[in-house]
């Protein structure tokens, strides 16, 4: 029960967190992991299985690096003289690749015969080792995350429009940014914390739902969220009884998106007006 749960949770979470992402820099092709959230937490689990932490300590830590990898971002971005969504764009693809190079020396250094594989087979995401305790604490964040995103969805139809019709409107942009990049990066860490990185799903799902229902993020986000748990307690069953040993969920993850992500690059990402 307690992998059923977290499948149907992170797959929601991160449905919600790449949906509300791709409102707010106006662009379907955008991940949850844009801001560094992802990387930052696959180095805090590879340090920590380096430390020869337990498991619970292992998800504290890939937890705290994915939050810092994106206050480092999104301060970064402050500080820039570029247009507010250019700069938060190029700082997390900076702090991304640097915590990528981290992960890369941590694993150079990882002793070969027992800390390598455990550090590549946490990076390809699973949740064969979710107990009750790691449901209850990926639980909080999200719940705290997710139900922000939902009560603002129809603010965040707001943010796909220009700057200057949202301010017109009464809307401190600047404000609502900050709201749905700190709720995105507290569900997108604390899925990454217990289940490892899944890709493709923050992608991939709001598309199908944005096909299906329209643009509106008051309908959006909640098909997201339900889809998204659906698809991923699928891929998740398809994991565990396809092969003889259990397939991460990131690879089928990844064998779904690639294709899907090749149709949004040759069609555009099927954009269209709201």
């Amino acid at each position: 029960m307690p992998r059923i749960f977290c499948a149907l949770l992170i797959g929601a979470a991160l449905s919600a967190a790449g949906a509300s992402y791709q409102g707010m820099f106006r662009n379907p092709m955008v991940s949850p992991d844009l801001l560094g959230a992802s990387t930052g937490a696959g180095f805090g689990a590879a340090l920590a299985i380096l430390l020869s932490f337990d498991y619970f300590g292992i998800t504290i830590m890939a937890f705290c690096f994915g939050l810092g990898a994106v206050l480092l971002a999104y301060t970064v971005s402050r500080f820039s003289k570029l247009e507010t969504t250019l700069s938060m764009v190029l700082s997390g693809v900076m702090i991304g690749s640097l915590f990528s190079a981290a992960t890369s020396f941590v694993k150079l250094v990882a002793d070969t015969e027992d800390q390598l594989p455990a550090i590549t087979y946490w990076l390809m995401g699973s949740l064969s080792s979710i107990k009750g305790r790691d449901a209850l604490f990926a639980f909080v964040p999200i719940f705290l995350g997710l139900v922000p995103l939902i009560l603002l969805c129809w603010r965040i139809n707001l943010l796909t429009v220009s700057e200057a019709e949202a301010r017109s409107m009464g809307v401190n942009t600047d404000r609502l940014r900050a709201v749905v990049i700190i709720c995105a990066t507290l569900v997108t860490s604390a899925s990454v914390s217990v289940s490892g990185m899944i890709g493709w799903v923050g992608l991939v799902i709001p598309h199908f739902c944005r096909l299906l229902f329209g643009y509106d993020y008051r309908r959006l986000i909640p098909a997201s969220i339900l889809m998204g748990g659906t698809f991923l307690m699928l891929v998740d069953d398809i994991a565990r009884v396809a092969t003889t040993s259990e397939i991460p969920l990131g690879i089928l993850t990844s064998f779904v998106g690639a294709p899907v992500f090749v149709w949004l690059i040759l069609t555009g990402g099927g954009r269209r007006a709201p």
